[in-house]
């Protein structure tokens, strides 16, 4: 993986850049990142918050998880791209939008979660491992692996 990598949102306006690798990358089927994205899924790739520096303004928007942690979505307050995302329950991660990296092959799956809330029309690759709900701590992948 190169490092560092770079993305921000769709005008500009709101840029990032990460000197670390990503502790885990996946998919997310649940319905707030259904929603949040627009699509059946939200791809992430979550890297240590140390690790990134952000420039410009966001908005975030904050809501209970099923998990019970507050989960901060910032969005770009010009164009409305999602960015990114912080959970209260893992606050030294941050978790980048993989549609907001410069170099879109940096993104490289290792799950899917919460396939249950699943489109029927929003298909993962079937190598990927993948969890009804959010993966235990001891499945998670790590960038290593």
């Amino acid at each position: 993986m190169t490092v560092p990598f770079t993305g921000g949102c769709l005008c500009g306006s709101v840029r990032y850049e990460c000197a670390a690798e990503p502790a885990m990358s996946g998919h997310c089927q649940c319905n707030d990142c259904r929603r949040a994205s627009g699509t059946g899924h939200s791809s992430h790739l979550a890297v240590p918050e140390n690790a990134v520096s952000i420039s410009g303004k966001v908005t975030v928007y904050e809501r209970k998880a099923d998990s019970g942690n507050v989960v901060g979505r910032a969005f770009c307050l010009t164009c409305g791209s999602p960015v990114y995302s912080k959970n209260s329950g893992i606050p030294a991660l941050v978790f980048l939008r993989a549609s907001s990296l410069d170099d879109l092959e940096i993104f490289k799956p290792q799950v899917v979660v919460y396939t249950k809330r699943a489109a029927s029309w929003d298909f993962m690759d079937s190598k990927l491992p993948a969890f009804e709900t959010m993966a235990p701590a001891q499945a998670m992948p790590s960038a290593a692996s």
